[in-house]
């Protein structure tokens, strides 16, 4: 059921109410129930408006059963999951589900597939899904329920999260709607005596009747789940199933209740200690009744959208307190306060009637009368002269005008809306009992279930509400039934046009003509809007279903069913299946609840306890009034009043930074109220003063006993941080206000904390574990006002894991977070030998990774190439403004400028670019800081669009500052036909490929198709060898994570950083991704919080459910940083000594391969942190051992070299670090003057390549020549040394500064902290040399900060990675886009991807080209470039 537009309402309304979580967020549940026709809906046509969609039955379940186990794993409820799909309604609910039915598939899909063929679209020759097929007794829905059963044992029997809980199935053969089912559910077990008052309760359905559902239960502990909803947009977006990328509303009625308090607030002064909260719950909903439901039609002229829900309030406060009771009694109406209640609200039809009475007079002046025929204007007269005559003498002639026409209005209304001639007192009598009869009917549905299978409100409108009058003495009772079965149902709802749905013998009642019910199945039928605005809010006139004759008409035919059929046509119980632990079997029953007259409300005490997860309007003192705030709670902001909530200032006085960091400083407190989470403070400010833990990096501990206070330090804030903190004050005042509806007044202290991610166990001593809670690493800032201290939170009494022995049993699934190893899974062995030692046995399967290292080198060879709209325009010959419109969207409507022709527009732009959205097509379009760029596709895509339909580039160009264009504008001739062309278009661009593809947002990052597919065959390549080899080790128990429900959200490692290509393993188990499955990082999705951050992570296998984003299988999935170990992350930190930088390949002779382990390590693929941290100095030993030497081409032959053992080549690569940290003795060694003067140690003889500039005479140059050594690194570029006296020391700064540089290369991000402690960083000064391709000098002015050059001089920007701002000044140091961390600023791409991005330092030959160059002072110098090179 539902009751349109009132999720909305109350949203809005109160804003704290609807909150929007990630799957981490997520509180605990002991019960999860799920209304599951929305998921089957969603699932099997999720898209209505695409009349090309088609779906196989195959992939409807599959998408069914995968959306169960997302939902599943986001809730994870302790004790029952409950799933119940629709049974046979009620007779009431029948009428509404007929009258949908009809309107879907017999008037909407024809109206559509019309339209498109009308525009020349080509649609397939499969049949459409009918969704009509999702109701009982279908063969559709018997086949859903045998796979919804198998389902249940599979994850029973196989999935450990599913085993500890009781599942029940309440499928389409058990009669009931299927929340109804649930709520009946849950008053059963509210009856039983050990029904624990504070069970947590989670209810997932798409319907906004649940809300008053489950506040009937009264349940303090009870929150819905449902998807974000996005007004406004269009229909045609599909639903995302993804867990991680869905983003959930989880909306709690204990918030609920507290709004509800407070919007009637009034009455707790007027009535005192007869305020009673739970009953004024149920009047209010009761009031959401009278605005319209499923069940009867809502009253005139009372829509939401017009005020009607706070006009019923108003009315309800004004009234109540003279009642001496309460409208509903627990289900139950009480027909005198009622009709009280509904005397007072019929004032508004006069005043509404009272509005329009003068625009009325005026109206019929000019038409005349305007009631319908003369009967019913002599029957008006009647009454009105029997009513003059009683009529006080005195009332005056005005107000029995005002009378008579309102009485004509309202009889008007019923012959036209119900045809009837005459109005007569019993007529309205009727009109009366009938609804009022139905208001009863609903209330007993809500709070006791089905009162009356059969009963139905028989008319398609109500009547007013000055027309309920004299209810007060009304016997209302309910004769219970039976209800319909399957295939009774299916003739009463289904239209003709779904007849296949039915059993062929009863197919013909619908169609022929000596059918008794031809009549129920109208071909054609009229809608009425009834002063709604959507049409599917509009009544669909068809008439009722007489039950007599429908089932009359059935029963010659009933004989004729088939076995299968018959077996289809019946009513069943609800399944419960547990899992029986030792026999190991999933079993189920059958089960009917019973429910007991007593009424259980156990009020909790909240400010007792705090349940994590619900939140509560307490704790805070504030005050709260209602007022247009323009609260954005979806996507836009709210146009009705809002409940804002006005902290109250501190009644202790003022706040003062040192007291606040006595507090809070070092310890946990609850902050963004009233959605508390758990925060760690590190820091608290004022604004000129900061508090601040000083604490080992690493280290986040709660300091939160005396003994142990905090190590606080103090400091005074400069200009810039004082700017910060009110940026951050501005930022939080801004996001209360706008988002909650929370006023929180002037912030005198900020704040800073880590939110709570998790508990982890963690190892302790003498073999003990212990859950400690994990802070996230990111810094937030919060007021200290909205800040809540000294409370208690519950959190669940999950199995406690207390020893080693019982968190590593045997066989238990572990994983590897320290070297050797890293990231491995493996399994637990008996370890009781070594446990007593700290230690735990395990086995790690440690499978061959594919070799990715070409593929990084070489990806700008595949990567997509961009460039900006004047490019294009220009090889286009269009503006650059024609480039940039045709790639968003450009609307075409019917007519002409100065004659359209009604509201139907057609947008015939590609579609690349969404700047509102923030989203771009991969592929086609890339969105930077100050632009858009298009690739190569987007040019072949716009000459063909300009080759098609110039004129339409025509009309665009000459009209630029019109929104919209029309098709006699553009094809003005009469002999051209503009809608015809216009349908040309829209084929032309659904035909094209570029229709098809996804857009993303522009804070991702991505790798291109082409490489991704790339990936896939190197992945391929892979399996072939199947080399997975087996380790045994024994290892310290805090190096090993075990996936556990206790820990789900905590990151295994939190030091670990995410860079594309990075070989990753999921380690969530119950997931979508299976366990242990390793895959590849081919996005980043940033976000404003580091848990929100979302991986795009191409798997080695196939799994259900997966993904397909730029592949060609389903092997994708999107995973936050707690799903995932970073197996890269863990070979570029591997501090076990081997050598991880694949900087020096080992030669032939040597016959040394590297192992799959070291060439993955040995990526530095980030310009972030290109380097490698390793300890191991001697590396710098095998680079010499390594080196050949020559001058010119003359061989020379080397001396004895000192002993080496087996004169063997390193079995590794060198990092940069090692080359960097060795002591200058060596670096010295390197420059010997021992022997020649421009040779370096003798190691092995060396050849200068052919070709190369001829060398300088071997003398020393003289006293006036300088040196400069230039290094080469291996994407082109020089780091260019300082001028030095001696070639010892050009060679030594040189190498030093090349170090230094290495980490700037690449695309312009911030350097690293220095190599050296008390050593700054270098930025490059202003270009002073250019070189050509040989790497020669031509202009050589050295400074001696040392100079940054490119092999052919200052060129093009690509070639250096970023791109010079224009009008930079030549000696202001400029520093590239910022970083590539989640959430950070995006890099300004530059056309091609940068050289530098992925560089390697490759030190294998060493030249000498020695020349000298006449400077502007005309002193000489020798340029010594030392080319370090890959042969």
């Amino acid at each position: 059921m539902g009751v349109p537009k009132f999720y909305r309402w109350i949203s809005e309304r109160y804003p704290c109410l609807s909150e929007v979580v990630k799957e981490h967020q997520i509180p605990e549940f002991d019960n999860f129930y799920l209304d599951m026709n929305g998921i089957i809906h969603q699932c099997s046509h999720p898209n209505d408006e695409d009349v090309h969609f088609r779906i196989s039955e195959e992939k409807i379940f599959a998408d069914i059963f995968h959306y169960l186990e997302v939902l599943f794993r986001i809730i994870k409820p302790r004790k029952v999951f409950f799933m119940a799909v629709d049974g046979v309604a009620p007779r009431a609910k029948m009428n509404q589900q007929r009258g949908r039915r009809f309107r879907l598939s017999a008037k909407e899909a024809e109206e559509k597939i019309k339209k498109a063929l009308d525009k020349g679209e080509v649609l397939p020759t499969e049949a459409r899904f009918d969704s009509n097929c999702i109701t009982p007794g279908t063969e559709f829905m018997a086949r859903l329920q045998e796979q919804l059963k198998y389902f249940v044992h599979n994850k029973l029997s196989n999935d450990k999260l599913w085993q500890n809980v009781k599942v029940y199935l309440s499928g389409h053969e058990t009669p009931g709607e299927g929340e109804h089912k649930i709520m009946e559910f849950i008053r059963s077990e509210n009856t039983k005596p050990n029904h624990d008052p504070n069970t947590r309760h989670c209810l997932y359905g798409l319907d906004a009747d649940l809300i008053m559902l489950g506040l009937t239960s009264h349940e303090p502990n009870f929150s819905l789940l449902r998807e974000e909803v996005r007004f406004g947009g269009k229909k045609s977006q599909k639903r995302i199933t993804a867990p991680e990328e869905t983003t959930f509303h989880l909306l709690h009625l204990s918030l609920m209740r507290e709004y509800i308090d407070y919007e009637f607030s009034e009455l707790k002064n007027k009535m005192g200690s007869d305020y009673d909260l739970e009953r004024v719950i149920d009047d209010w909903i009761l009031m959401g009744f009278l605005v319209g439901n499923d069940f009867i039609p809502h009253l005139p002229n009372l829509h939401i959208n017009h005020d009607a829900l706070p006009l019923l309030y108003k009315t309800y406060i004004s009234v109540l307190p003279s009642l001496g009771g309460y409208l509903n009694e627990n289900g139950h109406l009480n027909l005198r306060n009622f009709e009280k209640y509904l005397e007072k609200l019929a004032e508004f039809d006069r005043e509404h009637f009272n509005e329009v009475f003068v625009d009325l007079k005026w109206f019929e002046s000019k038409v005349g009368n305007k009631y319908l025929n003369e009967a019913a204007g002599l029957a008006a007269e009647k009454e009105a002269a029997k009513e003059k005559a009683a009529a006080a003498v005195d009332e005056e002639e005005e107000d029995d005008i005002f009378e008579t026409e309102f009485r004509q209005y309202k009889r008007t209304y019923y012959m036209n809306k119900i045809g009837v001639d005459v109005v007569s007192d019993e007529f309205l009598a009727n009109q009366a009992k009938c609804y009022v009869e139905g208001i009863q009917w609903i209330l007993h549905y809500y709070y006791h279930g089905v009162q009356s299978w059969s009963w139905y409100y028989p008319y398609h409108y109500a009547p007013y509400l000055s027309d309920i009058r004299n209810v007060s003495g009304l016997k209302l009772t309910f004769e219970l039934g039976q209800p319909f079965m399957p295939f009774q149902q299916l003739l009463a709802v289904l239209p003709a046009a779904s007849m296949e749905l039915l059993p062929e013998c009863y197919r013909h009642l619908m169609t022929s003509e000596s059918s008794p019910i031809i009549g129920y199945y109208p071909l054609d039928f009229k809608t009425d809007l009834n002063g709604k605005q959507q049409e599917w809010e509009a009544v669909v006139l068809i008439p009722f279903i007489d039950e007599r004759c429908l089932l009359a008409a059935m029963e010659p035919c009933n004989s004729k069913l088939t076995k299968e059929e018959k077996a289809r046509n019946c009513h069943t119980e609800c399944a419960v299946y547990s899992y029986d632990r030792e026999m190991d079997f999933a079993y189920m029953h059958l089960m009917i609840f019973i429910i007991s007259e007593k009424k259980l409300i156990k009020p909790v005490d909240r400010s007792a306890l705090y349940f994590c997860g619900f939140p509560t309007l307490q704790h805070i003192k504030h005050k709260f009034y209602k007022k247009k705030g323009g609260v954005v709670v979806f996507q836009q902001s709210s146009r009705g009043e809002n409940m804002l909530l006005d902290i109250l200032p501190n009644q202790e006085g003022e706040t003062t930074c040192d007291d606040v960091a006595a507090q809070v400083l070092g310890k946990s407190v609850f902050v963004n109220w009233p959605h508390l989470e758990e925060a760690r403070i590190i820091a608290v400010s004022d604004g000129e003063t900061k508090f601040y833990l000083e604490e080992p990096p690493g280290v986040q501990r709660v300091y939160d006993r005396p003994s142990t206070p905090p190590p606080a330090k103090v400091t005074c804030l400069f200009d810039k941080e004082q700017k910060e903190w009110i940026k951050d004050v501005q930022g939080i005042t801004e996001y209360y206000l706008k988002r909650k509806g929370i006023v929180i007044n002037e912030t005198e202290v900020v704040l800073y904390g880590q939110l709570l991610t998790g508990r982890k166990y963690v190892p302790k001593a003498n073999g003990v574990v212990e859950l400690e809670k994990q802070w996230a690493k990111q810094v937030l800032p919060f007021a200290y006002q909205a800040v809540v201290k000294d409370i208690k939170a519950f959190y669940s009494s999950l199995a406690c894991f207390k020893s080693l022995d019982e968190l590593f049993p045997p066989t238990t699934t572990v994983f590897m977070v320290g070297n050797p190893y890293y990231g491995a899974m493996g399994e637990v062995q008996d370890s009781q030998d070594v446990i007593k030692d700290g230690r735990i046995r395990v086995v790690f399967s440690v499978p061959h990774e594919p070799q990715l290292e070409p593929l990084i080198q070489n990806q700008h060879k595949y990567s997509v190439k961009y460039s900006p709209g004047y490019v294009l325009a220009s090889r286009l010959g269009i503006t650059g403004y024609l480039v940039s419109r045709f790639s968003g969207s450009i609307f075409i409507g019917r007519g002409s400028k100065k004659n359209p022709c009604g509201e139907q527009r057609a947008n015939v732009g590609l579609n690349l670019k969404f700047n509102k959205k923030n989203e771009e097509v991969p592929g086609y379009t890339k969105r930077t800081e100050k632009e858009w760029l298009y690739s190569a596709a987007v040019e072949e895509l716009l000459a063909e669009y300009l080759d098609r339909f110039s004129e339409v580039f025509n009309t665009v160009s000459r009209n630029s500052h019109d929104d919209v264009f029309y098709e006699d504008d553009i094809w003005p001739g009469e002999d051209q036909n503009g809608a015809e062309r216009v349908a040309e278009i829209t084929s032309w661009l659904k035909s094209h490929p570029v229709s098809s593809i996804s857009r993303a947002s522009c804070d991702l990052q991505v790798l291109d198709a082409a490489i991704v597919e790339m990936i896939e065959e190197a992945v391929e390549k892979t399996k072939v060898k199947k080399s997975t080899k087996k380790v045994r080790v024994t290892v310290k128990p805090h190096l090993l994570f075990r996936p556990l429900e206790q820990q789900q959200g905590v990151v295994p490692d939190p030091d670990a950083e995410y860079r594309l290509f990075d070989r990753v393993i999921n380690i969530r188990e119950s997931f979508t991704v299976p366990l242990g499955l390793r895959g590849t990082i081919i996005g980043i999705k940033g976000a404003e919080r580091e848990a929100e951050v979302l991986y795009e992570v191409l798997f080695d296998e196939e799994f259900a459910g997966g993904l397909n984003i730029r592949c060609t299988s389903s092997r994708c999935y999107r995973l936050p940083p707690c799903a995932l170990i970073n197996l890269s992350h863990g070979a570029r930190v591997d501090y076990t000594g081997h050598k991880l930088t694949a900087i020096v390949k080992p030669q032939p002779a040597t016959g040394g391969n590297f192992s799959s382990h070291r060439q993955l390590a040995g990526l530095n693929h980030s310009p972030r942190s290109p380097f490698v941290p390793t300890q191991a100095a001697t590396e710098f030993e095998d680079l010499i051992a390594n080196l050949k030497i020559s001058k010119g081409n003359q061989q020379t032959p080397p001396p004895p070299a000192p002993p080496q053992e087996g004169d063997s080549q390193p079995d590794g690569p060198l990092s940069p670090q090692s080359f960097a940290m060795v002591n200058m003795w060596q670096i010295s060694s390197l420059c010997s003057p021992a022997y020649d003067h421009y040779f370096l140690p003798p190691a092995a003889k060396i050849n200068v390549p052919h070709g190369d500039a001829p060398v300088l005479p071997s003398p020393a140059p003289a006293a006036s020549v300088t040196l400069v050594c230039q290094v080469k690194l291996s994407n082109g570029l020089m780091v260019h040394g300082p001028q030095c006296q001696s070639e010892h020391d050009a060679k030594e700064k040189a190498a030093f500064f090349a170090l230094q540089r290495l980490n700037s290369l690449g695309s312009g991000f911030p350097l690293p902290p220095p190599l050296y402690t008390g050593v700054g960083q270098i930025r490059p000064p202003h270009m002073g040399a250019v070189f050509n391709q040989q790497g020669e000098s031509v202009l050589c002015s050295c400074f001696p900060g040392g100079v940054l050059l490119p092999p052919q001089g200052y060129g093009p920007a690509p070639l250096w990675g970023m791109t010079v701002p224009p009008q930079h000044h030549q000696n202001q140091p400029f520093y590239g886009p910022p970083g590539t961390f989640p959430g950070a600023a995006r890099p300004q791409p530059a056309t091609t991807l940068p050289i530098g991005s992925h560089n390697q330092f490759i030190p294998l030959q060493v030249t000498h080209k020695p020349f000298f160059h006449k400077d502007l002072l005309g002193s000489a110098r020798l340029v010594l470039p030392l080319q370090l090179s890959t042969t």
